[in-house]
């Protein structure tokens, strides 16, 4: 019997890598649902491949012009997620959620209940609102995988482990094209140079992240939040080859190294496949083992990193705000409106707002609460 999926923001990065592995094993799947925001062309090509009979476009002109395609008349193309309800009558064998930005949130939580296994890639999703997923996943018994590399290292090494045993876990960061720069020139770098990820093809916002290495800063929150492992716990190492993901430091002396290429399609197919289904990949790389080459964090050249002990130790609202402030500097810098030093200088000065710090005492009780944060300090970013 073939296994009913659905990707969610199936014509990203995520999403793509998983519609090769699954294109591969066609006669295995059928795909019950794709969704993209406006690249409505390959969501298209997607569609047709896989006979797909219902896709969600989320952005108004995309939906307008793929409603033009005759393909359009067969199937059902709807604008947004409110008739998931309609679309999977019955529960779905796997959802890939892969929708980029806080917007991602939303369908996410959604779709818990329509799916047996739960794949969450979008890591806005988990540092803002883990605490409405992980209600989802227990009412509706839904198993969930991590597929952010480190993540799925940790959740993999920590299979069948009782997590008292945790002494310290690391999570390996590659530095990004930065990593051997002088600080002096950071305040010179242009877009080409922040996106220019040495290791990994990723969107341009992600690149960004790792060049300032704030998405570090996200995935120890993360991390934080779905192994309920204390920050303390919890530190980050420099690894320029990222070929090492995770390392876990056991109380009985024990050591656990995760080491997988630097392709998210082993996470991926993983999280999609049984530990019985085998996947070809590389040799092991000696020559990176015999210099793994880990360093400290310089945090002259990653401020940014230093939030981590500003964090309050319970969920709140002050992760939104990480989250959002970083979302909209970003965006500003692609659009070349500020420099890249001025991320972690405006950051910086953002949370550090009395106005704000009173968050970290006050939980998001709905997703609704998320989204207000969130447009709370793109107005309040606009007269900083």
């Amino acid at each position: 019997m073939k296994r009913k999926i659905a990707i969610l923001g199936s014509t990203g990065s995520i999403g793509k890598r998983l519609i090769d592995i699954i294109r591969k094993d066609k006669k295995n799947f059928e795909v019950i649902l794709l969704s993209a925001d406006g690249n409505y062309r390959e969501l298209l090509k997607q569609a047709k491949f896989f006979k797909v009979k219902n896709l969600v476009i989320t952005n108004v002109e995309s939906f307008n012009k793929i409603k033009k395609d005759k393909y359009s008349r067969k199937i059902k193309i709807f604008n947004n997620f409110d008739n998931l309800g309609k679309i999977l009558k019955k529960k779905i064998d796997y959802t890939m959620s892969s929708i980029s930005g806080i917007q991602g949130l939303k369908p996410t939580i959604e779709i818990i209940k329509y799916t047996n296994k739960i794949a969450i890639a979008n890591k806005e999703a988990i540092i803002c609102g883990w605490n409405l997923i992980e209600k989802e996943l227990s009412k509706y018994k839904t198993e969930f995988i991590p597929v952010d590399s480190e993540h799925f290292s940790i959740w993999y090494a920590l299979k069948g482990t009782d997590k008292n045993l945790v002494d310290q876990i690391y999570l390996t960061a590659s530095g990004g094209p930065f990593l051997n720069k002088a600080i002096k020139k950071l305040d010179k770098v242009n877009i080409k140079q922040a996106i220019n990820h040495p290791n990994w093809k990723m969107g341009k916002k992600i690149s960004v992240d790792s060049a300032t290495m704030i998405n570090k800063v996200f995935e120890i929150i993360e991390a934080k939040k779905i192994f309920r492992i204390s920050y303390s716990k919890l530190s980050i190492i420099i690894h320029p080859k990222s070929y090492v993901h995770a390392i876990i430091k056991f109380k009985n002396g024990l050591t656990k190294i995760v080491v997988h290429d630097t392709n998210m399609k082993i996470p991926i197919f993983n999280s999609l496949y049984s530990s019985r289904k085998i996947i070809n990949s590389k040799n092991l790389d000696f020559k990176v083992l015999n210099n793994l080459d880990f360093r400290n964090v310089n945090f002259k050249k990653f401020p940014l990193v230093r939030i981590l002990k500003m964090l309050p130790d319970k969920t709140s609202l002050f992760e939104t705000i990480l989250v959002s402030v970083n979302d909209k500097l970003v965006e500003l810098f692609l659009d070349r409106k500020i420099k890249f030093t001025d991320i972690s200088k405006k950051m910086n000065k953002m949370i550090g707002l009395y106005s704000l710090k009173k968050y970290k005492k006050i939980k998001p009780k709905n997703v609704e609460d998320i989204f207000t944060m969130n447009k709370k300090i793109k107005m309040i970013l606009k007269n900083l």
